[in-house]
């Protein structure tokens, strides 16, 4: 039986680069190499996409070639179509479609060969790469691809556009504001008069394009909110700004359901972080062992059935696809459950809560990368019986 020719896309523009990269190493290590034929894809910070053998370097943390080689036609290794698969150089027609990332290798006995990818596995996250923007490139090429579509991944990146899907779909969801950073700029007394005339301190302060709680800040007070905005807006335009669940004096429990699926999609059991931190922060995540990982959440098997029917629900919400980590905040005094927020893109590295949530429902690391490239080529052939021209 032929391999499928499965292209690992990772790293990238956005701040979450590191994070891709460590998904990455893990998807590429745990991966069915007799069931697959594997292309690594790498995009260096600077946008700049590589060619496999570069790709390499890239995820191994070694130096990259200044120059990395213009061939014979005049592309180079810089060129996004000539990295969707292993060859030196890409044909490309006027129009966007699959053939335009179809590379060939110039050195093949029979002249240009060509090589097809199957199917794409974009392990990014953040900006550039979970926003819709990749997949939008994805969809014009008609390629499939793992994961949601350009909609449910634009709007699960939008933390704003997200709770407002959530609260129209009856989803319960923390009081917040959105703040444009012009605003900000323009008028940082009023936009601060404005936040807490609606919500109550503390504050959770978010850029509404971000994960992995890169520029995310706790503003106990006046004194800290400014600063935590201007730590936002860094990186994006927009922000969120969170009441925070618990008050002052108690700290919400942290509970996050992954979702795995298409049109019908199942939800694994739930599990519970235990931040060493005030909240589980970047440093929490990817480096601070004290942080632990309680799963199955230690809750009641009401509010397992609760978690695991709210997390699918948010999955439909977004029009999300193939996988989801839907994250909720529980009131420590009460047990009010909270819907936090979707990613559509979650974290694959070996400490990762997703693939662990499946694990520990009964799903394997690399059974789960399987059933999700299943998925990506299911979407992609639903998708082709749409009819786009009048017959």
């Amino acid at each position: 039986m032929k391999k499928i020719r499965v292209g690992v896309l990772f790293g990238g523009r956005s701040g979450e680069h590191e994070i891709s990269l460590l998904s990455a190493a893990t998807v590429l290590k745990a991966i069915n190499r007799e069931k697959y034929d594997v292309v690594p894809i790498g995009i260096t910070k600077e946008g700049r996409w590589l060619s496999p053998a570069h790709s390499g370097l890239l995820l191994r943390g070694e130096t990259l070639p200044q120059e990395t080689g213009r061939h014979p036609d005049g592309h180079t290794d810089a060129d996004p179509a000539a990295a969707l698969a292993k060859g030196e150089s890409v044909i490309a027609p006027p129009m966007p479609a699959a053939s335009s990332l179809t590379p060939f290798e110039t050195a093949a006995p029979a002249g240009n060969q060509a090589i097809q990818i199957d199917v794409i596995f974009p392990v990014l996250h953040g900006t550039f790469g979970e926003d819709g923007t990749i997949q939008g490139l994805l969809e014009l090429a008609d390629i499939p691809y793992v994961g949601a579509g350009v909609l449910g991944s634009a709007a699960g990146m939008d933390k704003d556009i997200m709770k407002r899907l959530f609260a129209a779909c009856g989803l319960p969801i923390v009081k917040h504001v959105a703040v444009l950073r012009a605003e900000w700029e323009k008028a940082p007394k009023k936009v601060v008069r404005e936040i807490e005339d609606r919500l109550k301190y503390p504050l959770f302060v978010k850029p509404a394009n971000l994960g992995s709680s890169v520029g995310i800040s706790k503003a106990h007070d006046r004194k800290e909110l400014g600063p935590a905005i201007e730590t936002a807006a860094r990186y994006d335009r927009k922000l969120v700004i969170e009441e925070s669940v618990g008050g002052k004096k108690r700290k919400a429990r942290e509970l996050e359901c992954a979702v795995l699926g298409n049109d019908h999609p199942r939800s694994s059991i739930a599990g519970e972080i235990v931040p060493s931190a005030e909240f589980y922060d970047y440093a929490a995540k990817y480096s601070d062992e004290n942080s632990k990982l309680v799963i199955p959440a230690k809750i009641t098997r009401k509010q397992m059935k609760e978690l695991q029917e709210m997390a699918v629900r948010a999955f439909h919400a977004v029009d999300c696809a193939g996988l989801a980590r839907v994250d909720f905040l529980m009131d420590p005094k009460n047990g009010k459950i909270y819907l936090n927020e979707i990613n559509t893109m979650p974290g694959f590295t070996a400490i990762s809560m997703y693939p662990k949530l499946w694990v520990a429902s009964g799903l394997e690391y690399q059974e789960l990368i399987g059933r999700l490239i299943e998925l990506g080529v299911e979407r992609h052939g639903e998708k082709r019986k749409n009819q786009y021209q009048k017959s």
